[in-house]
């Protein structure tokens, strides 16, 4: 069966290492800071200026004031850490972040991003999307395989606006753990969701997809 949100943030929590600094995007990323492994130690950065995230808080616990960049209610850490939007992209610029969780809407076999805007939808702006894409070296998309429509979002080129080019490492989606090729070169399957087949991931999968040898299930 295709993994739920909640899955594909349990599967994501396992790239994380001690002692890193982590920036999660809107959506599905933010899940992930209520699955981190026991015994370790890693810092959510929000770029509406928190370093310090902990996880969500139970009903009733919820203080207005402390939101995340999707305007989520969290709870802090100890010793967590709050500063204005200046501060918190100097330290994205800065590549003080090691790792990187985004959304996305496509993403091309070549590393591209697209997940900040669809040609005749109203949006805000691009958020701190193009600064985190353009300054981290390590980023890894969260998001569906296929579109409401069973469309593949893992794509051969990107057909919406683009919000980075060639920075993605790494895409986790309820259906497969995948690798952008070093050149560009296409997607490589490296885990598939339990129970999913591959010729399912192969038959949703639009860009190049590189199977290689038995795919393991990933272990959630």
């Amino acid at each position: 069966m295709a993994l739920d949100k909640i899955g594909i943030a349990k599967r994501i929590s396992q790239e994380l290492s001690d002692g890193w600094y982590v920036n999660l995007g809107i959506g599905i990323p933010t899940l992930v800071a209520n699955y981190v492994p026991e015994g370790m130690n890693v810092e959510f950065q929000s770029e509406n200026g928190i370093l310090g995230m902990g996880p969500f808080p139970f009903e009733g616990d919820e203080d207005p004031d402390l939101i995340n960049a999707g305007k989520q209610t969290i709870t802090p850490k100890s010793g967590a850490v709050y500063f204005d939007s200046a501060m918190s992209f100097a330290m994205i610029r800065g590549q003080h972040v090691q790792l990187t969780v985004l959304g996305a809407m496509e993403v091309a076999e070549n590393g591209d991003i697209a997940n900040w805007k669809i040609p005749g939808k109203m949006v805000k702006g691009m958020g701190g999307a193009m600064d985190l894409v353009a300054s981290a070296e390590n980023i890894i998309v969260a998001m569906q395989h296929t579109n409401r429509k069973g469309q593949s979002k893992l794509l051969d080129s990107c057909s919406l606006p683009l919000t980075g080019v060639q920075c993605v490492k790494r895409v986790v989606t309820d259906l497969a753990v995948l690798d952008i090729l070093p050149g560009g070169k296409g997607f490589q399957l490296i885990e598939r969701a339990p129970g999913v087949s591959v010729e399912e991931i192969i038959s949703k999968t639009e860009g190049t997809l590189l199977v290689e040898g038995d795919i393991p299930e990933m272990k959630i």
